[in-house]
């Protein structure tokens, strides 16, 4: 049990140096979904308004700098101490404040906040189980799960490929409706749901906690 509980901090120690050493062209990398993503940088705000609001995996922070304008507060989290490095570059809304946190042990009390949002991350989370209680957790009573997340991953071959080769391994491959089969499962109801396709599709849902 010892030896298997350092092997996994070794894997993830080797997982998140991956993601220190990938922050600083992870931006550029995205932005031919630039109009994949316009479509959330205009619902998002609507939902989020005037709302106490977590974004875990922020990355180099686009979204949450996009959206952040529209919430009461907004912390946005990584725990890549790169990504993070990089999201605290430029300009950044007053009320939003980013954090270096890990999605399996977040350092926040119970029912903190009205909003979480988890983008394009739920895939490559080892324990993503373990990630979905945290945000039950820290959830306030009647709040929301943000979790657009990419979906239909062996229909993107090249793009899929490069991924792994920098060292970025698909934990969970899911079609669309599988995805929405795992969030109900995990006791989450889908209350909106679109599919929306770039370089890979990704699928934007809300959910409530059932």
């Amino acid at each position: 049990m010892v030896k298997f509980y350092f092997m996994r901090v070794d894997i993830l120690n080797m997982k998140k140096k991956t993601w220190d050493i990938y922050a600083p062209i992870y931006k550029r990398a995205m932005r031919s979904d630039r109009k994949l993503y316009g479509m959330m940088y205009e619902r998002i705000p609507k939902v989020i308004q005037g709302k106490d609001v977590l974004e875990i995996a922020t990355g180099p922070g686009l979204l949450a700098k996009h959206v952040a304008y529209a919430a009461n507060k907004m912390i946005a989290t990584d725990y890549s101490d790169g990504m993070i490095k990089q999201a605290k570059k430029g300009k950044c809304p007053e009320n939003l404040i980013f954090e270096i946190a890990d999605a399996e042990n977040l350092p926040y009390k119970d029912k903190s906040f009205d909003v979480v949002i988890i983008a394009n991350a739920l895939h490559i989370l080892p324990d993503t189980e373990k990630a979905l209680k945290e945000i039950e957790r820290v959830l306030k009573n009647g709040g929301m799960l943000v979790a657009p997340n990419f979906v239909n991953h062996k229909k993107t071959g090249l793009w899929t490929k490069l991924l792994r080769i920098a060292g970025v391994k698909f934990e969970h491959q899911w079609n669309t409706e599988e995805y929405k089969t795992f969030l109900e499962q995990n006791g989450w109801r889908v209350v909106y749901m679109e599919e929306m396709t770039a370089r890979m599709t990704i699928v934007y849902t809300e959910c409530v906690k059932n």
